[in-house]
């Protein structure tokens, strides 16, 4: 119905039309993604005659000439050095330390460690296989269901696209034109708040069900047991804290910020012996396959873009929409659920690209702050990551564990739950994301 009205508003013929069924059978079919986008682009592009051909190319290339991209390949080798060094342990082990003294004390620590983890990999995927290899069968001896701790992890694992730094703003402001570290910024007091709603969640759970023992320790026995930790473990913190201060003073871009971490990281795994020059080629290859998967997606996005843009389509998407309700709390939940179902088929890249110049120019048309809605927009497509049946990171920590992916889904369901609420307050109160901004964002 939606689309119909699109089409009547701008005209769409098969010119649009063939295209997109083209790129939802290509999907179906486990096509990579990239393909998919690059083959509706060019047949929409051939069949408007909009474009010349000989554009593509050139759009290709421009699509991934950016500075603020090469971050992305910096912050997900960032990831693999700490899980090789094993610096991620030490992570896990001072949020340990920090929350033993509560009855869910290794569940909190394990939502914790996928905070501290996306803090530096910036990806939700990786993080939740990281974190979910070393803590779900810990887990399930601290009396944790298998399907429950899985679920733990795969909420957990969604702060990798919800805490700054991460890739998915670095993309978004690429594609819509605004500064990574501005986002980075305006996304500290969100991605805390999904990270602190799923604490809470767990807490609860806990209080329901009686999962996880423990909690009895006195004070002083917590801060021996926590000063131990952070004495064994606390260089690990080095490397966060040198992208953080480095982004948010504004001494270090994003990208330098992530050579800064990956230069630093490597030389601790050296220092500490637990990196040794041979592990250097699995390591890279392990990189270069998850930024190869990303940036072919950026360079085909750019003709789609442009296709879209000729015909209309944005412009036409927000005379249709604003045609059934001018009502904007009833168009940012119309967004909201848009952007999760999306979430739950696709990765935060192609979702970003396609997404994000048709749903911006109806978030301009309310009013809503640009910064806001692309915190939105991304906090949206994480709660999509978890939403069963499909929500990617319930594939990913069901192909780690081998544990059943409807399992999962339903013990899942309350992170959903809570992580949507905080969506709702975030695209509803513009403080939340701009508060921290200097006034000239706001």
């Amino acid at each position: 119905m939606l689309w119909q009205q699109v089409g009547q508003t701008v005209e769409l013929g098969w010119d649009f039309y063939l295209p997109v069924i083209m790129f939802v059978g290509l999907i179906a079919l486990a096509v990579p993604v990239w393909a998919a986008i690059g083959t509706a682009a060019i047949t929409m592009l051939v069949m408007s005659g909009d474009l010349p051909l000989s554009a593509v190319g050139e759009s290709l290339f421009t699509g991934i000439d950016a500075f603020a991209l090469t971050a992305v390949p910096l912050f997900i080798l960032t990831g693999d050095v700490l899980v090789r060094t094993g610096l991620s342990r030490k992570f896990l082990d001072v949020a340990e330390a920090l929350t033993c003294w509560t009855k869910g004390g290794f569940g909190s620590a394990t939502v914790l460690v996928c905070g501290m983890f996306a803090a530096i990999s910036g990806s939700d995927a990786a993080g939740a296989a990281a974190v979910g290899r070393m803590t779900i069968n810990r887990l399930v001896e601290s009396g944790y269901p298998r399907p429950y701790a899985c679920a733990l992890v795969a909420a957990g694992a969604c702060t990798g696209i919800l805490i700054p730094p991460s890739i998915a703003y670095i993309i978004i402001g690429l594609v819509l034109g605004i500064s990574a570290s501005t986002l980075f910024l305006a996304a500290l007091i969100p991605g805390i708040a999904i990270l602190v709603s799923i604490l809470v969640t767990n807490i609860i759970m806990n209080r329901l069900y009686s999962y996880e023992t423990g909690g009895n320790m006195s004070v002083r026995e917590w801060s021996a047991n926590l000063g131990t930790s952070l004495k064994s473990g606390w260089y690990a913190f080095i490397v966060p804290g040198i992208i953080f201060y480095g982004i948010f003073s504004g001494r270090l871009t994003p990208t330098e910020a992530g050579a800064t971490a990956v230069v630093v990281t490597i030389l601790m795994g050296f220092i500490l012996r637990t990196l040794r020059f041979s592990d250097f080629p699995a390591m890279l290859v392990s990189s270069a396959k998850v930024n190869g998967v990303i940036l072919p997606i950026i360079a085909f996005s750019a003709p789609l873009a442009e296709a879209l843009a000729i015909m209309g389509v944005p412009q036409g998407f927000v005379t249709a929409v604003t045609g059934l309700t001018d009502d904007p709390y009833v168009l940012i939940l119309l967004m909201i659920g848009i952007l999760i179902a999306a979430g739950c088929v696709m990765e935060t890249t192609p979702n970003i690209v396609i997404l994000a110049p048709i749903l911006k120019p109806l978030a301009d048309n309310i009013g809503m702050n640009e910064i806001q809605f692309c915190i939105m927009m991304i906090t949206a497509l994480g709660v999509g990551f978890i939403t069963p049946p499909l929500g990617l990171n319930l594939f990913v920590v069901s192909g780690i564990t081998g544990e059943s992916i409807l399992k999962i889904a339903a013990r899942a369901i309350p992170f959903v739950l809570t992580m949507l609420i905080v969506a709702i307050m975030i695209a509803y109160i513009p403080a939340i994301s701009t508060t921290l901004l200097p006034d000239i964002y706001k």
